[in-house]
């Protein structure tokens, strides 16, 4: 890492923003995201696991390769964004700053990643294409990622995968691997939505938040695009279509590192209109030395309530078809053929009309970045 945040604090925001000192990132962190971290945090001897662990992770050689094949973030080197960096810092409390760098890629994208120490890595495709609220909202972002220490699992993460890669022709050689990194990749599209979260209390400007989705979405036509529009998207997605359709869609998401665009943009909307982050904004959020009595009971009660709120209030046929089986509806039998078949849905079209058009994306290298995954 490099300078303390504290330091020389000048010329960052262009208007004032609310500071959240000693703020813990239980106060953003999804519940799934948390319960999953409180947890692993709270295992004896995890943090010598990791340790152990990166002498074999090929850190170092990160370090090396973003320090001799991109350009550093400084005070001499891109500096409004070096300025940005200690302002999100700052903002969040987090003590020191992480090294930052600009590596030369044409898809937008960041990320956070390393063991002992993060480090923030933004492409130049994401620079061009975001302005400076924008930009200061994925900033943000990333500072979140750091600051609840997911660079650590981001980068055993990559290793994973690329490990997959490696030993795929091995008969069930890769079975184990990726049953692994099928479960990380579930608890990081989580700590996406928590990192959203943390990159809105640093810009504190939603409408700059949701910008940058649809940047990343699609591409920088902002004047062809509508935030409402937008997320709409989002409602037509999670309601839309028949059980057929719910299946395809966590066939489409399970190779994916980061939640859906349109997704992520409802889901940071919802959380900004909540109690919980006014009540941040207010002041009143968890701070980072009450961490240690921090009950694991208590974290997966609350991710527990939330999935259960998430059934209850999910537009998913899916999603409502579990309701009905935990409310012990009649006629599940029925209820599961009008579902498949979309009879009784408002579907038009002999089988309903929007289950046949989708497939799942085309398979990919799991260590290229995935198109709309900046902010990783």
């Amino acid at each position: 890492m490099t300078e303390r945040s504290h330091e020389s604090h000048e010329g960052v925001p262009s208007r004032q923003r609310r500071r959240f000192a000693g703020i813990s990132s239980r106060a953003y962190e999804h519940p799934a995201d948390r319960s999953a971290l409180v947890a692993l945090r709270k295992l004896s001897g995890f943090d010598t696991v990791f340790k152990t662990l990166s002498g074999l992770l090929p850190e170092r050689s990160l370090r090396l390769l973003f320090l001799s094949d991109s350009v550093r973030v400084s005070d001499a080197q891109f500096v409004h964004l070096n300025d940005m960096l200690r302002d999100a810092c700052y903002i969040l409390d987090l003590e020191k700053v992480p090294p930052m760098y600009v590596n030369q890629d044409p898809q937008p994208n960041a990320m956070c990643i390393g063991l002992d120490e993060p480090i923030i890595v933004v492409t130049t495709g994401l620079v061009e294409l975001l302005d400076e609220e924008e930009m200061r909202a994925v900033i943000g972002h990333e500072v979140g990622h750091a600051l609840s220490g997911h660079a650590v699992y981001r980068t055993i993460l990559l290793f994973l995968t690329s490990i997959a890669l490696k030993v795929a022709w091995i008969p069930l050689g890769n079975v184990a691997i990726m049953a692994i990194v099928t479960a990380l990749r579930e608890w990081f599209r989580k700590s996406e939505l928590s990192a959203d979260r943390a990159g809105l209390l640093v810009g504190q400007d939603l409408q700059a938040s949701m910008r940058g989705l649809m940047k990343i979405a699609g591409g920088n036509h902002l004047h062809e695009m509508n935030v409402d529009a937008f997320l709409a998207q989002a409602d037509e997605y999670e309601k839309g279509g028949d059980l057929r359709d719910s299946v395809l869609k966590i066939l489409n998401l399970l190779p994916r590192s980061h939640p859906f665009t349109t997704v992520r943009a409802a889901e940071l909307k919802k959380w900004s209109e909540s109690r919980d982050h006014q009540r941040i904004m207010d002041g009143h959020y968890p701070r980072r030395d009450e961490d240690k009595d921090t009950s694991v009971t208590d974290s997966f009660r609350q991710s527990a309530a939330h999935y259960a709120d998430s059934v209850r209030t999910s537009k998913d046929p899916l999603m409502k078809l579990v309701g009905d089986i935990a409310g012990g509806a009649g006629d599940l039998g029925g209820k599961l053929r009008d579902k498949f078949t979309g009879q009784g849905s408002g579907a038009t079209g002999k089988g309903g009309a929007t289950g046949g058009s989708a497939r799942p994306e085309e398979p990919r290298n799991p260590d290229q970045p995935e198109p709309g995954s900046a902010g990783g």
